[in-house]
Formats: structure tokens, sequence, C-alpha cells
């Protein structure tokens, strides 16, 4: 029998590093390394090669970034480092081990004007700092290394760390109503499934050289909705399971000024990955449901960061 396929994934605490962790635990054909503050901090990109050629990598995952959305306004330096060198190093390190890399990006690359959802090769515009770098970050790691998948995805929840859908099961446990933005749209996407679908590309890497594996993808969950359908549908759930629930209010992006603008139209088609890698991750509405059924089930071995 062959020995696990090592997938190195940057954060310790990230949702989807979280994920991957979980589900390699799980699974004989994968072994999951999750490498993170103070072996790798991607604040300084010059220790990165040091931690990652110690865990002896067969795909690495960078998944790891600087996700403060309204912060980054004026931490655009350090966001920058975070978000565009530290990946471009860890492209470059991929190369240097002859391994592929698998980089997360995101939905802000884009300025949400579309009336329909984005394909890859739609004109980037990105709103604020937090776009811009991740933006600048997909260019670097596609300069750096051949050998790699850049996938971008949008609205991620889990049962861990911070995420809309934990937000949301924590306020109906003090409020009766929440006031939720109903004019954004996108595809939210589970971490669970979204790592799933990490693991299938990155064999996918290894198992063939084909050029239609490498590249740029889009990767969400299935079907569409606003942040306060998605609530209702986290409340309605929670409710049909005896937790707590809250009304929704719904309120225009205007009502709920942030430093940060965001799209207003975050669909992501991810009709390349289905074809490239046989990629289709499950209907939103399905993977909410596992999620918050596994939250009050305590079914994941999660760290707690409130």
């Amino acid at each position: 029998m062959s020995r696990p396929r090592r997938f190195v994934v940057t954060g310790l605490r990230g949702q989807v590093a979280q994920s991957l962790a979980n589900l390699g635990a799980a699974r004989h054909d994968v072994e999951v390394i999750a490498v993170g503050r103070p072996d790798l901090d991607l604040s300084k990109p010059e220790r990165i090669a040091k931690a990652i050629e110690a865990a002896r990598p067969d795909v690495i995952v960078s998944a790891a970034a600087y996700t403060a959305v309204d912060q980054a306004e004026g931490d655009e330096d350090v966001a920058c480092i975070v978000n565009a060198t530290a990946p471009g190093e860890l492209a470059r390190v991929a190369k240097a081990l002859k391994v592929p890399i698998i980089h997360l990006s995101t939905d802000y690359v884009f300025d949400g004007r579309k009336s329909e959802p984005y394909i890859e090769s739609d004109p980037v515009a990105p709103l604020g700092a937090y776009g811009r770098t991740k933006l600048t970050g997909e260019r670097l790691v596609a300069s750096m290394h051949d050998d790699h998948a850049i996938l971008r995805t949008a609205w991620i929840y889990s049962p861990f760390g911070k995420n809309f859908l934990r937000t949301m099961l924590r306020a109906a446990e003090t409020r009766t109503e929440v006031s939720i933005v109903d004019d954004q749209i996108g595809n939210p996407t589970s971490a669970i499934d979204l790592a799933d679908a990490i693991l299938k590309v990155g064999h996918n890497l290894l198992d063939s050289s084909d050029p239609a594996l490498r590249g740029l993808f889009h990767l969400t969950g299935t079907g569409e909705a606003t942040w306060a359908g998605f609530a209702e549908e986290i409340f309605a759930i929670s409710g049909a399971l005896g937790g707590a629930v809250a009304r929704v209010a719904r309120i225009s992006t205007s009502e709920y000024p942030t430093a940060a603008q965001r799209p207003l139209n975050s669909r992501l088609s991810c009709e390349r990955i289905g074809k490239s890698h046989g990629v289709v991750l499950p209907d939103w509405r399905i993977s909410t449901a596992d999620v918050v059924k596994g939250i009050r089930q305590a079914r994941f071995k999660w760290e707690r960061v409130e």
C-alpha cells in the first residue's frame, strides 16, 4: 500500500485548515499537516521556506490569509505581505520542491457590478485593499510556478472559527431580531465541502500533468442567496433542531456602512472546475444544515475561536 499523500496547509485556526485537518484524520489516503505561527508566519516571508521544507509536502495548500476586510483598508501594507508576497514565496518553494500548490483566493477581486455569475476570464476590479492584495497574490502564484491551481471562493462558513453562520447562531441566543443586508448576493460555501474538493484537486494535480487541471478556477457552494436569505435558512434549521432563532430584518448595504466596500454580486460560475476536475460542491442549503447539526451535536473536533 502506498503512503498517504501529504497536504501541507498554511494556518492553524483557519476554517479551511481545520476542515482539512478533520477530513485528513478520517482518511487513509492523505496526511494533512497544518503549519502556522510561530513556525510559519506569513508576515515574515523570509522564514516560509524553512517551515515548508521541514513539513515535506506532496502538495502545498495556501489557505491562510489576511481576511480582516475592513481593517485592511488602513493596513494594506501588511495585508499585501500576507496575501501577496507570502503566497508568491510559497509558490517559489513549491517550484523548488517540485510539488503543486493550491492557492485560495476570493470573489473580492471583482467589483460586483456584473448581473450574472462571474467566470474566470471576466475583468477584475477589486473595490478595496483586501481584494487588491488577494489579486496580487493570485498573479504572483501564477507567475512563480506553473504547477498551480488557484481557487477563488466566497462566503465561507463552517463549525470552526469566526464566520457568518456561527455569528448568527450566537446572535440568536441573546436577540430576537437581527438586521441583515439583503442586496448583496453570493454563493454560501461550506469550508468542509471546500476542503474535500481541495483534496480531490490535489490528487488530480499529482496524478496528471494535464494543463487543463492547472490555472484559475472558481469554487463555491451550489446555489445562491443574499446574506438575509442565508441567515433565515440558518435560523430555520436551528429552530427545527430545537435551537435558538431570531427574526431577520432585511436592510440595504447603505444602511450598514463599513470601511471596505463589498461587491453586491459575489456569485461565481464553477463550470470550469466541474469540467476539469470533476468537482461540484453540494447545494449550500444541504451543507448549511449539516454544519448547524454538526455544531449542535458536537460532531467536529474544532478549536473554539470567539
